[in-house]
């Protein structure tokens, strides 16, 4: 008689925790929530919220709820998606952690309320947290890094720049999220022609926006494509010569 043998029990125990890479453009930059921690390990320092994953619960659960308990926002109202899984053994000098780290897109958020764990929550601008010497706590640091590549890549084969922009919304507010984002500058014509043009992109409203120099401007909302086709390249007609923050509006 054939018995099977039991199920292996791991030698090691490993915890699983949700990171939140949460972007919003505010004052002409890419800005991502960071905490202050407000207990060890990294106590004082700088990091992505985030939270174990509780046994009752998947991972998009737990990263809905560290989202709402972190800045009191509803994950159903973001642009939410994985990122990838982080694994290192040394990663966290609490023992065995396996991160799933989760990007979260939104315009304009408000400002943060810290969770139970966090002295305090803040916006900061990309640039600065990517920074050597800025200390984020474990390996938040790479986290952020893949983060920020990951959303200028989205928006070359993406419509996910709308999810940074309040319906409804015009061509050029538009095109300061991709200037912000790539921190290149972009020429106007060739960005309105192509995200215009593109089938399922933008939705006109038929309404307009008055401003106090220059000619009313259209007014767009979500087309509801998921991807872009043709691409929105980087390298493509649509760059300016200048780079930079891109902080133009025209």
């Amino acid at each position: 008689m054939t018995h099977s043998a039991p199920p292996a029990v791991p030698r090691f125990p490993v915890s699983v925790t949700v990171d939140l890479v949460i972007f919003t453009v505010r004052d002409d930059a890419l800005h991502v929530l960071l905490v202050e921690r407000g207990k060890e390990p990294f106590l004082g320092g700088s990091a992505l919220p985030g939270g174990y994953v509780r046994p009752d619960e998947g991972l998009d659960e737990a990263a809905l709820r560290e989202l709402r308990e972190e800045t009191g926002l509803d994950g159903g109202r973001l642009h939410l998606e994985q990122l990838r899984s982080y694994g290192d053994p040394g990663r966290d000098p609490r023992g065995r952690v396996i991160t799933v780290a989760y990007l979260a897109l939104g315009p304009d958020l408000p400002a943060p309320v810290a969770g139970t764990d966090a002295a305090r929550a803040f916006w900061a601008p990309v640039g600065e947290a990517l920074r050597a010497d800025s200390g984020l706590s474990f390996d938040h640091g790479a986290i952020l890094a893949d983060a920020v590549e990951r959303a200028r890549s989205k928006l070359e084969y993406t419509t996910v720049a709308t999810s940074f922009c309040r319906e409804p919304f015009t061509v050029s507010d538009l095109r300061h999220v991709y200037e912000v984002i790539w921190g290149i500058a972009l020429d106007p014509s060739n960005f309105r022609r192509k995200v215009t043009r593109t089938a399922g992109f933008l939705e006109p409203t038929g309404e307009r926006r008055t401003s106090e120099t220059g000619r009313p401007a259209a007014l767009y909302r979500f087309g509801g494509a998921a991807v872009m086709s043709p691409p929105l390249l980087r390298s493509g007609d649509i760059a300016g010569r200048g780079a930079g923050g891109g902080s133009g509006r025209g």
